[in-house]
This record gives C-alpha cells, sequence and structure tokens, in this order.
C-alpha cells in the first residue's frame, strides 16, 4: 500500500493490486496520478516481483528518492520506506505484512481514494489528521480544544465548559466570545491543512461544539 504523505494529494492511501504500478504526471498513461509541477510525465513505476515490489526511476528529470537518497538503480521496498517524487511528493510504502486499512482502495486509473480520521496522542500531545501528524504542532489551547471536544464522544460541549477547559482557572474568566470564535476557526484551519473536505469541529447553535470524526 501507498500512502501519500505531501503535496495536493495528501492523505489519499492506494493498494498495490496490480503488477506494474506507474506513478507520473500524464493523465491517461500513469496508474497513480500526481500533479506537481515537478513530477514528470511518467516518473516512476512500482512493479511485483516474487520476492516483493520493485521501485525504479523512469529517467524522471528531478529524480526518484528513495529514504532520502536518490535512486540510481532498481531497489525493493521495505514496510515503512519513504518513497520521495522530485523531492515534492512523499510516499510512505506499507509492506504486505503490514495490516491495510479498510478504507484503502485499489489504484486505478481516474480513481480518487482518501482516508479521513483523526487520531489523538495524548501522552506525546500529538495529532494525527488522516494518518499524518499536524506539523508544527497545534498551540496549547487548541490542543486542549480538540481533546476535550474528542473526549465528549460526539456529544455537545457547551461553550463556557469548554472556555473553563481550555483557559483554566482565573484566567478563564472574561474571555470574549470573540476569543472563542478565533480559536476554534484557527483549529479547523489547521485540521484543514491535512483534510480540508471535511469539518471535524460542528457548531451546534445556542448550544456548543461537537466533534465528528467521520
Amino acid at each position: 500500500m501507498l500512502i501519500i504523505q505531501n503535496g495536493q494529494k495528501a492523505g489519499e492511501r492506494w493498494l498495490l493490486d496490480s503488477d506494474v504500478v506507474i506513478i507520473g504526471r500524464e493523465a491517461g498513461e500513469t496508474d497513480l496520478l500526481l500533479p506537481e509541477r515537478q513530477v514528470s510525465r511518467k516518473h516512476a513505476k512500482i512493479e511485483r516481483t516474487d520476492t516483493g515490489f520493485l521501485l525504479t526511476d523512469l529517467e524522471s528529470k528531478n529524480g526518484t528518492f528513495l529514504n532520502g537518497k536518490e535512486l540510481r538503480e532498481p531497489k525493493m521496498l521495505q514496510d515503512g520506506d519513504e518513497i520521495q517524487i522530485a523531492l515534492s511528493v512523499k510516499i510512505a510504502f506499507v509492506g504486505s505484512d503490514a495490516t491495510a486499512p479498510l478504507n484503502a482502495r485499489p489504484i486505478s486509473r481516474g480513481m480518487k481514494a482518501a482516508v479521513r480520521g483523526i487520531r489523538l496522542d495524548k501522552e506525546g500531545r500529538r495529532i494525527f489528521v488522516a494518518e499524518m501528524e499536524l506539523d508544527p504542532p497545534l498551540s496549547l489551547q487548541q490542543y486542549r480544544l480538540l481533546e476535550m471536544l474528542i473526549d465528549a464522544n460526539g456529544g455537545v460541549v457547551p461553550r463556557q465548559q469548554l472556555v473553563e477547559h481550555v483557559w483554566e482557572g482565573e484566567s478563564a474568566y472574561g474571555v470574549s466570545e470573540q476569543a472563542i470564535d478565533a480559536l476554534v476557526r484557527r483549529l479547523r484551519d489547521r485540521l484543514a491543512e491535512r483534510d480540508p473536505e471535511h469539518d471535524y469541529i460542528v457548531t451546534v447553535r445556542g448550544h456548543g461544539l461537537r466533534f465528528e470524526n467521520r
């Protein structure tokens, strides 16, 4: 499976169900279409062999890189490898021994797939949107707001309760409606960096906010 980690198609996942997968910018002639200008029309290919998947650069203009090193000859892919196409698109390779998510789809020309959802690592205070970590990380207030909404398991959290949790103690007194709205807007903008097509934070007018993961 391939997971696109950045670029215009960040978050998309593809199952490698074909014997040969062509990666490039030429519509109709490639299996995995990347629209970035730095990508050659036919940039690289991944072939299924008896021993695994083989990555080959197709004499691309800006090169193919495997784990940070330019690919000068075909290389077998290993679980967790990072493929860089023209240093503009990062693609993670998930080996056949790993469990493929249910929302990963086969590669097919003209077909689009995307993964959705937010995962919270409370111990490290890290946020993953569509399996991509938010970088730079959220501010403390943004994190507290998102954490509380997620912990509510889809329930509506009153605005005052959010204020008391996010700003804590005496500093919560006097927080304006504009400050709350601005914080929510900034958090929505950060989440949209990874998944612009889904609004994870839903406003329930007259009541508060709730989190919608799917």
